[in-house]
Protein backbone atom coordinates (compact mmCIF):
# COMPACT_ATOMS: atom_id res chain seq x y z
CA UNK A 1 0.00 0.00 0.00
CA UNK A 2 1.07 3.19 -1.13
CA UNK A 3 2.54 6.06 1.95
CA UNK A 4 2.48 9.59 2.43
CA UNK A 5 5.19 11.60 3.52
CA UNK A 6 3.93 14.61 5.35
CA UNK A 7 5.90 17.89 6.49
CA UNK A 8 7.92 17.44 9.22
CA UNK A 9 8.12 19.88 12.91
CA UNK A 10 11.54 20.34 11.71
CA UNK A 11 11.86 23.21 14.22
CA UNK A 12 10.43 23.37 17.71
CA UNK A 13 7.15 25.46 17.14
CA UNK A 14 7.31 25.63 14.04
CA UNK A 15 3.88 25.91 11.68
CA UNK A 16 5.08 25.65 8.24
CA UNK A 17 8.90 25.26 6.50
CA UNK A 18 9.08 25.62 2.60
CA UNK A 19 9.62 22.62 0.09
CA UNK A 20 13.00 23.84 -1.30
CA UNK A 21 13.81 21.17 -3.26
CA UNK A 22 12.95 17.74 -4.74
CA UNK A 23 16.49 15.90 -4.96
CA UNK A 24 15.32 13.15 -6.83
CA UNK A 25 13.18 12.52 -9.67
CA UNK A 26 9.83 10.93 -9.84
CA UNK A 27 9.72 7.72 -10.28
CA UNK A 28 13.24 7.36 -8.19
CA UNK A 29 13.89 4.47 -6.22
CA UNK A 30 15.54 5.88 -2.77
CA UNK A 31 17.36 4.37 0.31
CA UNK A 32 17.02 4.51 3.90
CA UNK A 33 19.94 6.87 4.06
CA UNK A 34 18.86 8.80 0.74
CA UNK A 35 17.27 12.89 0.65
CA UNK A 36 14.24 12.70 -0.41
CA UNK A 37 13.56 16.83 -0.14
CA UNK A 38 15.50 19.32 1.43
CA UNK A 39 13.23 21.84 3.67
CA UNK A 40 14.16 25.57 4.56
CA UNK A 41 12.72 27.02 7.86
CA UNK A 42 12.92 30.91 8.97
CA UNK A 43 16.93 30.22 9.55
CA UNK A 44 17.85 26.81 8.34
CA UNK A 45 17.85 24.46 5.53
CA UNK A 46 16.97 20.07 6.57
CA UNK A 47 17.53 17.60 4.73
CA UNK A 48 14.30 14.93 4.99
CA UNK A 49 15.67 11.35 4.62
CA UNK A 50 12.78 8.68 4.48
CA UNK A 51 12.00 6.05 7.53
CA UNK A 52 12.82 2.93 4.57
CA UNK A 53 13.83 2.46 0.97
CA UNK A 54 11.04 3.12 -1.33
CA UNK A 55 10.29 4.60 -4.88
CA UNK A 56 8.80 8.29 -5.47
CA UNK A 57 5.59 7.91 -6.69
CA UNK A 58 4.31 11.74 -7.00
CA UNK A 59 5.23 15.16 -5.01
CA UNK A 60 2.38 16.79 -4.23
CA UNK A 61 3.79 20.41 -3.75
CA UNK A 62 6.20 22.41 -6.03
CA UNK A 63 9.87 23.38 -4.98
CA UNK A 64 9.56 26.65 -3.14
CA UNK A 65 5.79 26.46 -1.69
CA UNK A 66 5.31 27.03 2.05
CA UNK A 67 3.52 23.70 3.57
CA UNK A 68 1.59 23.43 6.83
CA UNK A 69 3.66 21.08 9.44
CA UNK A 70 1.89 17.42 8.96
CA UNK A 71 0.48 17.83 5.23
CA UNK A 72 1.50 15.36 2.86
CA UNK A 73 3.92 16.73 1.11
CA UNK A 74 4.48 13.41 -1.73
CA UNK A 75 3.44 9.36 -2.28
CA UNK A 76 5.52 6.78 -2.50
CA UNK A 77 5.71 2.88 -2.67
CA UNK A 78 7.19 0.30 -1.03
CA UNK A 79 10.28 -1.25 -3.19
CA UNK A 80 8.91 -3.30 -6.14
CA UNK A 81 5.41 -2.32 -5.35
CA UNK A 82 3.36 -2.01 -8.39
CA UNK A 83 0.59 1.20 -8.17
CA UNK A 84 -1.25 1.73 -11.34
CA UNK A 85 -3.65 4.49 -10.63
CA UNK A 86 -1.98 7.09 -8.51
CA UNK A 87 -4.56 9.25 -8.09
CA UNK A 88 -6.82 6.17 -6.65
CA UNK A 89 -4.23 5.77 -4.06
CA UNK A 90 -4.30 9.56 -3.43
CA UNK A 91 -7.95 9.40 -3.07
CA UNK A 92 -8.03 6.14 -1.13
CA UNK A 93 -5.64 7.99 1.40
CA UNK A 94 -7.63 11.10 1.51
CA UNK A 95 -5.84 13.61 -0.42
CA UNK A 96 -5.15 14.67 -3.94
CA UNK A 97 -2.55 16.35 -5.75
CA UNK A 98 -1.03 19.71 -4.52
CA UNK A 99 -2.90 19.48 -1.18
CA UNK A 100 -0.04 19.71 0.69
CA UNK A 101 0.96 23.41 -0.16
CA UNK A 102 -0.18 25.77 2.49
CA UNK A 103 -3.19 27.66 1.48
CA UNK A 104 -2.65 31.20 -0.36
CA UNK A 105 -3.54 34.73 1.87
CA UNK A 106 -6.09 35.95 0.83
CA UNK A 107 -6.31 38.60 -1.52
CA UNK A 108 -6.73 42.40 0.05
CA UNK A 109 -9.89 44.40 -0.16
CA UNK A 110 -10.10 46.84 -2.73
CA UNK A 111 -9.38 50.25 -1.09
CA UNK A 112 -12.44 52.04 -0.98
CA UNK A 113 -13.50 54.63 -3.22
CA UNK A 114 -12.18 58.25 -2.55
CA UNK A 115 -14.89 60.35 -1.22
CA UNK A 116 -16.39 63.08 -3.69
CA UNK A 117 -14.87 66.57 -2.73
CA UNK A 118 -17.31 68.80 -1.79
CA UNK A 119 -18.89 71.61 -3.62
CA UNK A 120 -16.49 74.15 -5.15
CA UNK A 121 -18.67 77.12 -3.35
CA UNK A 122 -18.52 75.34 0.03
CA UNK A 123 -15.26 75.66 0.29
CA UNK A 124 -14.73 79.19 -0.61
CA UNK A 125 -13.34 81.61 1.69
CA UNK A 126 -15.31 84.45 2.66
CA UNK A 127 -13.85 87.74 1.42
CA UNK A 128 -11.85 89.36 3.85
CA UNK A 129 -13.02 92.73 5.51
CA UNK A 130 -10.88 95.98 3.92
CA UNK A 131 -7.92 96.51 6.08
CA UNK A 132 -7.17 99.15 8.55
CA UNK A 133 -6.31 102.96 6.72
CA UNK A 134 -2.78 103.23 6.66
CA UNK A 135 -2.26 98.94 6.59
CA UNK A 136 -0.04 97.80 4.07
CA UNK A 137 -2.45 94.65 1.99
CA UNK A 138 -0.35 91.31 2.58
CA UNK A 139 -2.37 88.58 0.18
CA UNK A 140 -2.55 85.38 1.81
CA UNK A 141 -0.05 82.21 1.05
CA UNK A 142 -2.71 80.38 -0.61
CA UNK A 143 -4.68 83.42 -3.01
CA UNK A 144 -2.52 83.13 -5.67
CA UNK A 145 -5.30 84.56 -8.34
CA UNK A 146 -3.62 87.81 -9.62
CA UNK A 147 -2.27 88.59 -6.93
CA UNK A 148 1.82 88.90 -5.48
CA UNK A 149 3.23 86.57 -2.94
CA UNK A 150 5.41 88.19 -0.63
CA UNK A 151 6.67 88.60 2.95
CA UNK A 152 5.47 92.06 4.76
CA UNK A 153 9.18 93.10 4.70
CA UNK A 154 9.42 92.67 1.27
CA UNK A 155 6.77 94.90 0.91
CA UNK A 156 7.45 97.50 2.44
CA UNK A 157 11.10 97.78 0.87
CA UNK A 158 9.63 98.07 -2.29
CA UNK A 159 7.20 100.42 -1.33
CA UNK A 160 9.55 102.86 0.28
CA UNK A 161 11.97 102.18 -3.43
CA UNK A 162 9.06 102.70 -5.15
CA UNK A 163 9.49 99.62 -6.79
CA UNK A 164 6.80 97.01 -7.96
CA UNK A 165 6.87 93.82 -7.12
CA UNK A 166 5.85 92.83 -10.19
CA UNK A 167 8.08 90.31 -12.38
CA UNK A 168 10.31 89.84 -9.23
CA UNK A 169 11.08 86.36 -9.16
CA UNK A 170 10.76 84.93 -5.81
CA UNK A 171 13.41 82.48 -3.15
CA UNK A 172 11.14 81.46 -0.30
CA UNK A 173 8.26 78.58 -0.01
CA UNK A 174 6.25 78.37 -3.10
CA UNK A 175 7.88 81.43 -5.08
CA UNK A 176 7.15 83.54 -2.38
CA UNK A 177 8.79 87.55 -2.49
CA UNK A 178 11.65 87.88 0.28
CA UNK A 179 13.21 91.01 1.12
CA UNK A 180 16.69 90.04 -0.20
CA UNK A 181 14.44 89.44 -3.36
CA UNK A 182 13.58 93.26 -3.74
CA UNK A 183 17.14 93.97 -3.16
CA UNK A 184 18.80 91.49 -5.26
CA UNK A 185 16.07 93.37 -7.91
CA UNK A 186 17.11 97.19 -6.65
CA UNK A 187 20.65 96.16 -7.06
CA UNK A 188 19.99 94.85 -10.39
CA UNK A 189 18.45 98.28 -11.31
CA UNK A 190 20.80 100.66 -10.02
CA UNK A 191 18.46 101.89 -7.24
CA UNK A 192 19.27 102.84 -3.72
CA UNK A 193 18.30 100.13 -0.61
CA UNK A 194 16.16 101.77 1.79
CA UNK A 195 18.22 102.49 5.13
CA UNK A 196 15.26 101.34 7.68
CA UNK A 197 12.92 98.75 6.93
CA UNK A 198 10.78 99.67 10.02
CA UNK A 199 6.84 99.45 9.77
CA UNK A 200 4.81 102.54 9.71
CA UNK A 201 2.92 102.93 13.02
CA UNK A 202 -0.79 101.96 13.33
CA UNK A 203 -2.25 98.15 13.03
CA UNK A 204 0.71 95.01 12.34
CA UNK A 205 -0.25 92.99 9.43
CA UNK A 206 -1.35 89.81 9.90
CA UNK A 207 1.58 87.17 9.14
CA UNK A 208 0.26 85.40 6.22
CA UNK A 209 -1.01 81.39 6.07
CA UNK A 210 1.35 78.75 6.07
CA UNK A 211 1.63 77.34 2.16
CA UNK A 212 0.05 73.87 1.71
CA UNK A 213 2.09 71.27 1.05
CA UNK A 214 2.82 70.41 -2.83
CA UNK A 215 1.79 66.88 -3.45
CA UNK A 216 5.01 65.70 -5.12
CA UNK A 217 6.62 66.68 -1.88
CA UNK A 218 4.11 64.29 0.04
CA UNK A 219 4.69 61.84 -2.45
CA UNK A 220 8.10 62.16 -2.36
CA UNK A 221 8.15 61.75 1.67
CA UNK A 222 5.46 58.85 1.45
CA UNK A 223 7.59 55.39 3.18
CA UNK A 224 7.87 51.99 1.43
CA UNK A 225 6.06 48.96 2.55
CA UNK A 226 8.80 46.36 2.88
CA UNK A 227 6.82 42.87 3.38
CA UNK A 228 8.13 40.98 6.51
CA UNK A 229 10.36 37.98 5.84
CA UNK A 230 9.95 34.96 7.32
CA UNK A 231 13.15 35.08 9.06
CA UNK A 232 12.18 38.21 10.63
CA UNK A 233 8.83 37.55 11.87
CA UNK A 234 10.29 34.59 13.29
CA UNK A 235 12.90 37.06 15.22
CA UNK A 236 10.29 39.27 16.16
CA UNK A 237 8.04 36.72 17.76
CA UNK A 238 11.09 35.05 19.35
CA UNK A 239 12.47 37.90 21.30
CA UNK A 240 8.90 39.13 21.80
CA UNK A 241 8.15 35.90 23.42
CA UNK A 242 11.75 36.27 25.42
CA UNK A 243 11.17 39.69 27.15
CA UNK A 244 7.50 38.94 27.67
CA UNK A 245 8.46 35.53 29.66
CA UNK A 246 11.74 35.70 30.41
CA UNK A 247 12.93 37.58 33.98
CA UNK A 248 15.90 39.60 32.51
CA UNK A 249 18.37 40.73 34.90
CA UNK A 250 21.72 42.72 33.63
CA UNK A 251 25.33 42.79 35.10
CA UNK A 252 28.03 45.45 33.60
CA UNK A 253 31.71 44.88 33.77
CA UNK A 254 34.73 46.25 32.26
CA UNK A 255 38.46 44.82 31.42
CA UNK A 256 42.03 46.14 30.75
CA UNK A 257 42.34 43.91 27.36
CA UNK A 258 45.91 45.05 26.30
CA UNK A 259 47.51 41.59 27.21
CA UNK A 260 44.56 39.95 24.96
CA UNK A 261 45.40 41.94 22.29
CA UNK A 262 48.77 41.46 22.28
CA UNK A 263 48.09 37.63 22.67
CA UNK A 264 45.76 37.82 19.48
CA UNK A 265 48.57 39.22 17.37
CA UNK A 266 50.82 36.81 18.66
CA UNK A 267 48.32 33.50 17.92
CA UNK A 268 48.10 35.28 14.24
CA UNK A 269 51.66 36.12 13.34
CA UNK A 270 52.63 34.28 10.57
CA UNK A 271 49.08 32.47 10.31
CA UNK A 272 46.87 32.43 7.95
CA UNK A 273 43.61 31.27 9.97
CA UNK A 274 42.84 34.70 11.70
CA UNK A 275 41.89 34.55 15.64
CA UNK A 276 39.01 37.18 16.05
CA UNK A 277 38.45 39.20 19.72
CA UNK A 278 34.99 37.06 19.68
CA UNK A 279 37.37 33.49 19.65
CA UNK A 280 39.16 34.74 22.29
CA UNK A 281 35.68 35.50 23.96
CA UNK A 282 33.96 32.67 23.20
CA UNK A 283 36.86 30.44 24.92
CA UNK A 284 36.48 32.83 28.05
CA UNK A 285 33.31 32.27 28.34
CA UNK A 286 33.74 28.55 27.89
CA UNK A 287 36.52 29.00 30.70
CA UNK A 288 34.16 30.93 33.10
CA UNK A 289 31.37 28.09 32.48
CA UNK A 290 33.74 25.51 33.73
CA UNK A 291 34.83 27.50 36.52
CA UNK A 292 31.06 28.13 37.43
CA UNK A 293 29.14 25.51 36.53
CA UNK A 294 25.91 26.89 38.25
CA UNK A 295 25.92 29.35 34.76
CA UNK A 296 25.85 26.33 32.46
CA UNK A 297 21.89 25.40 32.92
CA UNK A 298 19.01 25.86 31.16
CA UNK A 299 15.66 26.44 32.66
CA UNK A 300 12.58 24.25 31.60
CA UNK A 301 9.04 23.65 33.78
CA UNK A 302 9.69 20.63 34.89
CA UNK A 303 13.81 20.77 36.06
CA UNK A 304 16.71 22.56 35.50
CA UNK A 305 19.23 20.98 33.18
CA UNK A 306 23.10 21.32 34.17
CA UNK A 307 24.90 20.50 30.86
CA UNK A 308 28.84 18.61 31.24
CA UNK A 309 29.86 20.45 28.06
CA UNK A 310 29.84 23.88 27.16
CA UNK A 311 28.27 24.92 23.70
CA UNK A 312 28.07 28.55 23.10
CA UNK A 313 26.33 30.67 20.44
CA UNK A 314 27.33 32.92 18.39
CA UNK A 315 25.33 35.66 16.97
CA UNK A 316 25.89 36.44 13.13
CA UNK A 317 24.18 39.26 11.06
CA UNK A 318 23.27 38.56 7.52
CA UNK A 319 20.97 40.45 5.12
CA UNK A 320 17.77 38.37 6.14
CA UNK A 321 18.39 39.13 10.05
CA UNK A 322 20.11 37.56 13.13
CA UNK A 323 20.81 33.78 13.39
CA UNK A 324 22.93 32.31 16.26
CA UNK A 325 24.76 28.96 15.62
CA UNK A 326 25.97 26.81 18.43
CA UNK A 327 29.18 25.56 18.87
CA UNK A 328 29.82 22.67 20.38
CA UNK A 329 31.92 21.19 23.20
CA UNK A 330 33.95 24.74 23.29
CA UNK A 331 36.05 23.53 26.10
CA UNK A 332 37.96 20.77 24.13
CA UNK A 333 38.49 23.46 21.24
CA UNK A 334 41.36 25.09 20.62
CA UNK A 335 41.62 28.81 19.99
CA UNK A 336 42.08 27.80 16.21
CA UNK A 337 39.71 25.44 16.03
CA UNK A 338 36.81 27.58 17.47
CA UNK A 339 37.81 30.37 14.58
CA UNK A 340 37.60 28.02 11.97
CA UNK A 341 34.55 26.69 13.77
CA UNK A 342 33.35 30.18 13.53
CA UNK A 343 34.29 31.11 10.21
CA UNK A 344 32.14 28.20 8.94
CA UNK A 345 29.50 28.62 10.44
CA UNK A 346 29.12 32.45 9.94
CA UNK A 347 29.89 32.06 6.15
CA UNK A 348 26.73 28.90 5.41
CA UNK A 349 24.57 31.53 7.65
CA UNK A 350 25.06 34.51 5.23
CA UNK A 351 24.28 31.97 2.26
CA UNK A 352 21.22 30.08 4.05
CA UNK A 353 23.06 27.12 4.09
CA UNK A 354 23.11 26.14 8.36
CA UNK A 355 21.24 22.96 9.47
CA UNK A 356 18.29 23.37 11.65
CA UNK A 357 20.89 21.10 14.60
CA UNK A 358 23.70 23.90 14.15
CA UNK A 359 20.99 26.80 15.48
CA UNK A 360 19.76 24.27 18.49
CA UNK A 361 20.80 24.34 21.93
CA UNK A 362 23.32 25.91 23.97
CA UNK A 363 23.65 27.31 27.39
CA UNK A 364 24.74 31.41 26.59
CA UNK A 365 25.42 32.93 23.83
CA UNK A 366 28.16 35.96 22.56
CA UNK A 367 26.97 38.68 20.31
CA UNK A 368 29.74 41.49 19.27
CA UNK A 369 29.04 44.82 18.10
CA UNK A 370 32.14 46.08 18.62
CA UNK A 371 33.46 46.26 15.14
CA UNK A 372 30.81 49.19 15.03
CA UNK A 373 32.18 51.18 17.43
CA UNK A 374 28.99 50.16 19.76
CA UNK A 375 30.69 50.67 23.46
CA UNK A 376 27.93 49.29 25.83
CA UNK A 377 24.43 47.76 24.94
CA UNK A 378 22.56 44.95 26.66
CA UNK A 379 21.01 41.93 24.72
CA UNK A 380 17.95 39.93 24.85
CA UNK A 381 18.47 36.22 25.73
CA UNK A 382 17.35 33.58 22.95
CA UNK A 383 15.59 30.92 24.99
CA UNK A 384 15.97 28.10 26.13
CA UNK A 385 19.54 29.76 26.69
CA UNK A 386 19.89 30.68 29.87
CA UNK A 387 22.23 34.08 29.50
CA UNK A 388 23.51 36.49 26.72
CA UNK A 389 27.37 38.32 26.99
CA UNK A 390 26.83 42.01 24.76
CA UNK A 391 30.63 43.05 23.72
CA UNK A 392 31.56 46.45 22.78
CA UNK A 393 34.14 48.05 21.14
CA UNK A 394 37.54 48.61 22.98
CA UNK A 395 38.55 51.46 23.90
CA UNK A 396 41.71 53.69 25.20
CA UNK A 397 40.43 55.10 28.20
CA UNK A 398 42.55 56.74 31.36
CA UNK A 399 42.41 53.84 34.22
CA UNK A 400 43.94 53.68 37.69
CA UNK A 401 46.42 51.12 38.37
CA UNK A 402 47.98 51.45 41.95
CA UNK A 403 46.90 54.51 43.10
CA UNK A 404 48.46 55.73 39.49
CA UNK A 405 46.38 57.43 36.54
CA UNK A 406 47.47 56.04 33.54
CA UNK A 407 45.68 55.11 29.90
CA UNK A 408 44.80 50.96 28.86
CA UNK A 409 42.33 49.57 26.22
CA UNK A 410 38.76 48.77 28.10
CA UNK A 411 36.37 46.54 26.74
CA UNK A 412 32.79 46.68 28.39
CA UNK A 413 30.44 43.85 28.47
CA UNK A 414 27.15 43.14 29.76
CA UNK A 415 25.13 39.99 30.46
CA UNK A 416 22.02 39.67 30.43
CA UNK A 417 20.67 36.75 32.88
CA UNK A 418 17.65 34.51 32.89
CA UNK A 419 16.51 34.86 36.44
CA UNK A 420 15.02 31.75 36.86
CA UNK A 421 17.88 29.49 36.75
CA UNK A 422 20.53 31.51 37.60
CA UNK A 423 20.64 33.97 41.00
CA UNK A 424 22.12 37.31 41.12
CA UNK A 425 25.63 36.03 43.14
CA UNK A 426 25.97 32.88 40.74
CA UNK A 427 26.15 35.22 37.69
CA UNK A 428 27.86 38.02 39.39
CA UNK A 429 30.83 35.44 40.20
CA UNK A 430 30.36 34.13 36.82
CA UNK A 431 31.12 37.97 35.46
CA UNK A 432 33.87 38.29 37.85
CA UNK A 433 35.71 35.17 36.64
CA UNK A 434 35.29 36.25 32.94
CA UNK A 435 36.69 39.06 33.50
CA UNK A 436 39.72 38.16 35.18
CA UNK A 437 40.37 35.72 32.19
CA UNK A 438 40.04 38.63 30.01
CA UNK A 439 42.98 40.72 31.88
CA UNK A 440 44.73 36.97 32.01
CA UNK A 441 44.37 35.82 28.95
CA UNK A 442 46.93 32.88 29.11
CA UNK A 443 44.74 31.44 31.50
CA UNK A 444 42.13 31.18 28.32
CA UNK A 445 44.49 28.95 26.84
CA UNK A 446 45.28 26.60 29.73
Amino acid sequence: MPDLVRMPEVAAGATAAVLSQWPLPVGTDFAATDVIAVIETDKAVVDLTPEGPGRILRTLVDEGSEVEIGSPIALVAAPGEVVDDVDAALAALGVGAGSGAAPAEPPAPPAPAPTAPPAAAASTPAPAPPPASGAPVEAPAEDRGGRVFASPVARLVARQAGLSLDGIRGTGPNGRIRRRDVEAALAARGGAVPASTTPPPGPRPAAPAAAPARADVLADSAPTSLPHSRIRRAIAARLTQSKNEVPHFYLRGSARVDRLLALREEINAGEELRVSVTDLLVKAVARAHLTVPAANVVWTDDALLAYPTVDVAVAVATDDGLVTPVLRGVERLSVSQVAAATKDLAARARTGQLRQHELEGGTTCVTNLGMYGTEDFAAIINPPQSSILAVGAARAEPVVVDGELSVATVLRVTLSVDHRPIDGAVAAEWLRVFLALLENPAKILS
